[in-house]
């Protein structure tokens, strides 16, 4: 019980933050996904640690930090530079060190791509009102499959990669996510709803996708949660891994089909 109160304020102070900072866009955003990227690409590396893996943590930093120049249009940075920095960077770490793998380079950049990169996308949608939609349909995904998965759950979904999870759990988040985006879509009114629809299923699929690929790396690397900075919740990546995966699905399904 005490777990779950904890949990309920933390999360609750997480969606005001959230809302305040969407709302201020801009400067703060990028910092906010910048603090966000470089803590977690630190929760990941330090992950990997536990099967001896040896990421070069200096190198995914440091693009975190690019990332955060390109979010705020320095004109001597482009996601082609970056890009190019990064694979010089790893080439030349893998040449020198001695101590350092083909997989710890592999390692590396997975990190790279899938925290801070993916992460840089909600930072593409600043200013429109889509942005709104990465965190409605990632967290009412969460928020209803956890309540459906408590109140119903039977079957499970992923039993060798995550217990907990039920297909009852996994159908009301996707029905969660439909729902919390009808009634965002028809409050601000746009259209055609049905398109907004059809982003809210996929996206839905897709946060569960991110939620499940965190699970996997968590259980591949022996460890309960990310970290800790969020009571009740775990670490960045422990409470942002659907985001991860949802943020890039709005951004391209809004340029493509809205």
């Amino acid at each position: 019980m005490k777990n779950l109160i904890v949990r309920t304020i933390s999360g609750i102070g997480l969606v005001l933050m959230t809302i305040l900072i969407i709302s201020k866009g801009g400067t703060l955003m990028s910092y906010s996904v910048f603090f966000s990227s470089l803590i977690g690409i630190r929760e990941f590396y330090i992950a990997l640690e536990n099967k001896e893996l040896k990421p070069i943590k200096v190198i995914g930093y440091i693009s975190c930090f690019l990332f955060l120049f390109y979010s705020l249009d320095y004109k001597w940075v482009s996601l082609i530079y970056i890009f190019i920095f990064l694979t010089l960077a790893l080439v030349i770490s893998f040449i020198l060190k001695k101590d350092i793998s083909f997989i710890d380079i592999i390692a590396t950049l997975f990190g790279i791509l899938y925290i801070p990169f993916l992460m840089q996308h909600i930072i593409y949608l600043d200013g429109t009102i889509y942005i709104w939609l990465i965190f409605i349909i990632a967290w009412g995904t969460d928020t209803f499959a956890y309540l459906s998965g408590t109140l119903f759950g039977k079957t499970k979904l992923c039993p060798k990669l995550s217990p907990k999870k039920t297909v009852e759990g996994s159908l009301g988040g996707i029905l969660g996510a439909i729902l919390s985006t009808l009634i965002f879509v028809r409050y601000i009114g746009v259209f055609p709803i049905w398109k907004f629809l059809l982003l809210s299923l996929l996206g839905s699929i897709v946060a569960q996708l991110g939620d499940l690929t965190a699970s996997k790396i968590k259980r591949l690397t022996g460890i309960k949660d990310y970290g800790f900075i969020l009571p009740g919740h775990g670490g960045i990546l422990d409470r942002f891994d659907s985001i991860l995966f949802v943020a890039p699905l709005v951004y391209y399904f809004v340029n493509f089909f809205l």
